[in-house]
C-alpha cells in the first residue's frame, strides 16, 4: 500500500507544470482512469465469478440474485473507494467533490439493498406460505424506509447536523408529513389487516361492486391490490379502498369442494292440477317416483279414510298434485345426480307465486367448482327439468313474442 502511495503521488507531483489548468485537467483524467479500471476490474471480473460460483450450485433460489442484478451495485462501491483514496493524495483537492463520495456510496448501498430485498421476495413468492402470507406489502415499506434514512442522513451530512438533531426538528412537521404520507399509512394499516385477518390471498377469486372487479387476485402490494378480470383485463385497487369497501372472497367455496346452484323455473299457474287415476298410473312408471307415489297413495288414503272424506269433489280431503309429484320427482332426480354433493343443502322449493308464475327453485351444490364444470352441470340438470316438465302436465311460463300473438291473430302477418 505504501509502494502504491508513493508511486501515485510521484505522479501527481510531475503533473505539477505550473500551469493549473493543466495539472487539474491531468488529475481528473488519472482519476477517471483509476476508477474506471477499478470499475472494470470488479464488474467483468469479481461479478462475473460470483455470479458463475452461483450458478454452478444445485440450489435453484440462488439464480434468482443474478436475475436481479443484485451483485452489480457492489461494482459501483469500487470506483467511489478508488475516487475517495486517488483524491485524498492530491494536495488541495476540492473537498466540495471530495464530499460527493459519501452521498454516492450511500444510495449504491441502498440500491443494493433494494435489490437484495427483491430477490428474497421472489424467493419467498415461491414458497406455498406466500399465498398465506404475502410480505410484498411490507417489504416494499421496509424499501420506503431505507431511502428515507439515506436521504435522511445525505441532508444532514451536508448540514453538517446529526440525524436526531434534525429528525426532533421535524415535531412541528408532523401534520404536514401525515398528510404527504397518508396514502402509505392507510395502506400499511390495510395489508396488516388483510395479512392478519386472512382475507385475501393471491390466486383468490374476489368480487368488489365498487371498481367493476372480477376474477383473480394476482399481487398484493403495499399500495395496490391487483385483479385480473374473467375478461383478462387488470383491476387496480388502492389497498385501503379494499378494506373500506365491502367485497366478495369466493376461497370459501373452493374450500368446502361445492359451488351453488341457485336458480329458479316459472311454471304457468293455470297448468297446475290434481292428479286423475290414469296419470297417477301413468307416473308411477316413473322408477324413481314409484316408491314416492306408493307411500303417497297409502298416507292419503288413510287420512282420508279417517276424516271420512268425500272423494266425490276434488278439493275434499288430500291429493297428489302435478306440481307437488313433479317437486317429489325433482328432489329425488337432485339426489341420485352423480356431481352433485349430498353432504350439502340440497332442495326444491316453491317461492312466492307472480305475475310471471311460480317461480321452482333448485338449491343444491355441485362437486366440480371449475366454472366452465359447473356451468355444464348446472346447464344439464335444467335441460332435463325442461324436458320433464310437460310430462307432469305442466306448463314453464313463457311471455308471449310477435311470433305467438302473430298465430293468434292479434297483430298482422308479416307475410301479408
Amino acid at each position: 500500500m505504501e509502494v502504491l502511495n508513493k508511486w501515485l503521488s510521484n505522479i501527481i507531483s510531475h503533473f505539477n507544470s505550473g500551469n493549473q489548468y493543466i495539472y487539474w485537467l491531468l488529475i481528473f483524467l488519472l482519476i477517471a482512469f483509476c476508477c474506471l479500471i477499478s470499475y472494470l476490474i470488479v464488474r467483468y471480473f469479481v461479478i462475473k465469478f460470483i455470479h458463475a460460483a452461483v450458478k454452478r450450485t444445485r440450489n435453484k433460489w440462488d439464480d434468482i440474485l443474478i436475475e436481479k442484478k443484485v451483485f452489480v451495485p457492489l461494482a459501483l462501491l469500487a470506483p467511489a473507494i478508488c475516487f475517495n483514496y486517488v483524491a485524498q493524495l492530491v494536495p488541495n483537492f476540492p473537498k466540495v467533490i471530495l464530499n460527493l463520495v459519501y452521498p454516492f456510496v450511500l444510495l449504491d448501498i441502498a440500491l443494493f439493498v433494494d435489490r437484495l430485498f427483491s430477490a428474497a421476495l421472489k424467493i419467498y413468492d415461491r414458497t406455498p406460505a406466500s399465498k398465506r402470507w404475502p410480505i410484498k406489502g411490507y417489504v416494499q415499506l421496509i424499501k420506503l424506509i431505507i431511502f428515507l434514512a439515506v436521504a435522511v442522513s445525505i441532508i444532514c451530512f451536508f448540514l453538517g447536523v446529526s440525524p436526531w438533531a434534525l429528525l426532533s426538528g421535524l415535531g412541528a412537521m408532523t401534520a404536514v408529513l401525515l398528510l404527504v404520507f397518508k396514502d402509505t399509512i392507510l395502506s400499511f394499516v390495510a395489508s396488516v389487516q388483510i395479512v392478519s385477518n386472512d382475507l385475501i390471498r393471491v390466486g383468490d377469486w374476489i368480487q368488489v361492486p365498487k371498481f367493476d372487479a372480477d376474477g383473480d387476485v394476482i399481487e398484493i402490494a403495499l399500495y395496490t391490490i391487483k385483479v385480473q378480470n374473467w375478461n383478462k383485463t387488470i383491476t387496480v385497487i388502492p389497498t385501503h379502498k379494499l378494506i373500506e369497501n365491502s367485497f366478495i372472497n369466493w376461497r370459501g367455496m373452493k374450500q368446502a369442494g361445492g359451488r351453488r346452484i341457485k336458480r329458479a323455473i316459472l311454471i304457468d299457474q293455470r297448468s297446475v292440477r290434481f292428479l286423475e287415476r290414469e296419470q297417477i298410473e301413468r307416473l308411477r312408471k316413473i322408477q324413481i317416483l314409484k316408491k314416492y307415489i306408493d307411500e303417497k297413495e297409502r298416507e292419503l288414503a288413510e287420512y282420508n279414510r279417517v276424516h271420512n272424506i268425500d272423494d266425490s269433489v276434488l278439493v275434499n280431503g288430500r291429493r297428489m298434485t302435478n306440481l307437488g309429484t313433479f317437486r317429489a320427482y325433482l328432489n329425488e332426480y337432485l339426489r341420485q345426480h352423480p356431481k352433485l354433493r349430498k353432504d350439502m343443502t340440497m332442495m326444491v322449493r316453491q317461492l312466492s307465486p307472480t305475475p310471471d308464475g311460480i317461480p321452482l327453485e333448485i338449491y343444491c351444490f355441485s362437486r366440480d367448482t371449475q366454472w366452465v364444470n359447473y356451468e355444464g352441470i348446472q346447464a344439464d340438470i335444467f335441460d332435463h327439468i325442461l324436458a320433464a316438465i310437460p310430462e307432469f302436465g305442466l306448463r314453464v311460463y313463457q311471455r308471449p313474442s310477435g311470433y305467438d300473438l302473430e298465430r293468434a291473430g292479434i297483430i298482422a302477418s308479416t307475410k301479408d
